[in-house]
């Protein structure tokens, strides 16, 4: 056993036994300064050594890997090159200011299976060591947390609690909020303060946080305008933000059954960037269907991959556009085929 794993295990087994005469004994008290001493050097030589064993809110586990995210978003998301384009400025910008004026409010919006959850992974992989698995990424789902109309008042104090303390626990801690076209309008309003231009509230301060909204509110705008481009024989690809943003945040405010009707977060700015995801078509299928074989350690078949592109459902039914469920129901049509 080298000299470094001696000194951490005598670091470990002080820390676990609480520093108690009990809990070493029968060592003699001779041997306990004498340990006590070693340990005093060993922190001393490696005063950050508790940081390589649990995670913490430092540098060690949480650093922005922009080259990552990069790869991540050309070769994992297909058929989004606005929602990538988007979130990789982004949220490059955002972890690369070391004083923001408010915290990072990304919305993303669009037809389910088109990859707002799988972007919001890409981020939380490419900040976060732990990635998904760190303590200090939070996911609030609407039907789960929130279920009940009831409870609005007790649900808003809870989610108050839930932002505040962790916050106040790391700074750059990072909350999704899925399935907001199921939220309880108002509720989301609750959190307002934290989002917005505010040094400090009660002495702490929510500038470092990312906070990212799910919906599939205004995917219908969205699919709408991807449609006329389609109809019109223009690229989706020349689709830009400022065709979509608009109305896309217009039509996510006036949704009664959407988490974000009428909310101040829209009303006061506060959110950062309405993200587009755009629905799919049968080539982006295919991708997915190839990336997902890749992935289980196959080798991608181009036959296997247009078999199961082809027993998606498509609409409208008699050009077969766009996928009905995005690439959402691959994983499990592809068990059938392999």
């Amino acid at each position: 056993m080298n000299p470094r794993t001696k000194h951490v295990l005598l670091l470990w087994l002080l820390v676990c036994s609480g520093g108690s005469t009990e809990a070493i004994e029968p060592i003699s008290t001779s041997i306990a300064v004498g340990m006590a001493a070693a340990l005093t050097g060993f922190l001393a030589s490696y005063q950050n050594i508790f940081y390589y064993f649990h995670e913490c809110c430092r540098p060690e586990w949480i650093s922005f890997n922009r080259t990552g995210l990069e790869v991540d978003l050309e070769s994992k998301l297909f058929g989004q090159h606005i929602a990538s384009r988007i979130i990789l400025k982004a949220v490059t910008g955002f972890m690369s200011n070391e004083n923001p004026k408010k915290p990072l409010v990304l919305s993303l919006h669009g037809w389910t299976g088109t990859g707002k959850n799988f972007v919001s992974q890409m981020i939380a992989d490419n900040v976060y060591k732990e990635g998904m698995d760190s303590s200090f990424v939070h996911i609030f789902t609407s039907e789960l947390h929130f279920p009940h109309l009831s409870h609005f008042d007790t649900y808003k104090t809870q989610l108050q609690q839930w932002i505040r303390g962790n916050v106040s626990n790391c700074a750059r801690s990072m909350f999704i909020f899925d399935e907001m076209d199921k939220m309880h309008p108002g509720l989301i309003d609750s959190i307002k303060p934290y989002l917005d231009y505010y040094d400090r509230l009660d002495g702490v301060s929510y500038r470092k946080a990312i906070f990212i909204f799910l919906s599939n509110a205004g995917g219908e705008g969205i699919i709408e305008t991807a449609l006329d481009f389609w109809k019109a024989g223009r690229d989706r690809e020349e689709l830009e933000l400022k065709d979509l943003e608009t109305v896309l945040s217009l039509s996510v405010f006036n949704n009664k059954r959407s988490g974000l009707w009428h909310t101040s977060l829209i009303d006061k700015n506060l959110v950062d960037f309405f993200v587009p995801f755009l629905p799919l078509e049968d080539r982006h299928v295919v991708q997915c269907v190839m990336a997902e074989m890749k992935a289980r350690g196959l080798r991608p078949e181009q036959k296997v991959a247009d078999q199961v592109a082809r027993d998606i459902v498509y609409f409208p039914k008699s050009e077969r556009v766009f996928s009905v469920k995005g690439c959402k129901t691959i994983a499990s049509k592809l068990d059938y085929y392999t």
